[in-house]
């Protein structure tokens, strides 16, 4: 089976003002069928959710479809995903949950490698439980967190370790489901930040042994909030503030407010779009699998195109490069150049690969990086062979 990319292409209206986009790490393009459902959604007759008025029933439809696209994207059910603002949002309201159950003597393990939105709020939550913190660190030559690196911080104290499936920064990709297995061992559970990883390769939160998964659906061609996935029985067990009068049943209970429609509708569009990337048959999920094994395939076929080029480059230099597991992400520095100078260079050539450190703060201490950061470039489902050339020309030039 062949990858399309000039059909795929064609799907996004954005594409048609000519920039080479590499900056999907922090945000992909949308195809015009989410910008479509979202329109929909906001113009249709809708109403809060119930089942008198056709406008309730609407809502409650848009709902009851955006958490079944959800499900198949990670493997799951339906009633284990939690809409919310976004996956820094709901990693937030998930640490002050779990932490009602923390106090002195027990532990939490971050690691140095993972974006601030699976450190900061985990930190902050063990402070105020008077908990302690653990830190698993990384080989900054390789990107790799190891196994190892994660398993000498636990103990039966051990109360959550949260890790990244794939760094936002360097894209390298620890075993996770080791890493889940050696935390379980102790009792813990494993709160896993699937935002980087999502966009890239087929999910599934079982193989992963991911106690919660949580990613954002903006990273896969589709709108601005979070989600997160939980078996029910898991959440049935967690119980955070919430309204009096609002719903506790899961996985109602841990979404505040009403739900945006729009943007659930938007989720389930770019679900879809996802699962139809190339042509098959079967039930969504089946077709998700299919698509996205494909999709990996070639992003990687376009990774190893940017590492070799890059490579030939004189003066460039790659950050954690000798991963080769690892999203089709890649960082680096230009000798003689700013990471912004490099940033604003490309983007004059119109082609968007933007620099910095990206939240992902411990990481790029790590890296020696936090003060200057790093130009970013990660290739979508949109990128082509063009895209990559386009940003290997604009670099040999800038390295003069």
């Amino acid at each position: 089976m062949t990858y399309d990319v000039a059909k795929v292409r064609a799907e996004f209206p954005a594409l048609a003002e000519g920039a080479a986009h590499f900056d999907g790490p922090g945000g992909s393009q949308s195809p015009a069928a989410v910008g479509s459902a979202v329109a929909a959604a906001l113009t249709a007759a809708i109403a809060n959710r119930g089942t008198v008025t056709a406008a309730e029933r609407r809502a409650e439809q848009v709902v009851a479809s955006a958490r079944a696209a959800a499900a198949d994207l990670v493997g799951g059910v339906p009633a284990g995903i939690v809409f919310g603002r976004s996956m820094t949002a709901l990693t937030y309201d998930f640490a002050r949950a779990l932490a009602k159950g923390w106090g002195p003597g027990d532990e939490v393990v971050v690691t140095r490698l993972d974006h601030d939105a699976n450190v900061r709020p985990w930190v902050q939550a063990a402070t105020a439980a008077g908990a302690s913190v653990r830190w698993a660190d990384f080989d900054p030559a390789s990107g790799v967190l190891s196994v190892d690196s994660v398993a000498k911080t636990l103990s039966p104290r051990t109360r959550l370790v949260a890790v990244t499936a794939a760094s936002n920064l360097l894209g390298s990709r620890p075993d996770v489901p080791s890493i889940a297995a050696a935390a379980r061992s102790v009792g813990a559970l494993t709160y896993v930040d699937g935002v980087h990883l999502t966009p890239h390769d087929v999910v599934s939160t079982a193989a992963l042994g991911a106690d919660f998964y949580a990613c954002s659906p903006y990273k896969f061609l589709g709108p601005h909030l979070g989600f997160l996935y939980a078996a029910p029985t898991l959440l049935e067990m967690i119980h955070p503030d919430k309204l009096l009068p609002a719903s506790d049943a899961v996985p109602d209970r841990f979404e505040f407010g009403t739900l945006p429609y729009e943007l659930l509708a938007g989720t389930t569009a770019a679900i879809d779009f996802l699962a139809d990337l190339v042509p098959g048959t079967g039930s969504r999920r089946e077709r998700l699998v299919a698509s996205l094994t494909e999709l990996e395939k070639y992003e990687s076929v376009l990774l190893d195109r940017l590492d070799t080029g890059l490579a030939s480059i004189p003066g460039v230099r790659r950050f954690g490069a000798s991963d080769r597991h690892r999203t089709p992400t890649v960082l680096f520095t230009v000798r003689g150049r700013t990471p912004v100078e490099v940033y604003a260079g490309l983007a004059g050539r119109n082609v968007n690969a933007p620099a910095g450190t990206f939240y992902a703060l411990e990481c790029a201490k790590r890296l020696g990086i936090a003060e200057t950061g790093a130009v970013r470039a990660g290739i979508a489902p949109y990128t082509d062979d063009s895209d990559v050339d386009r940003l290997l020309a604009g670099v040999a030039d800038l390295a003069g």
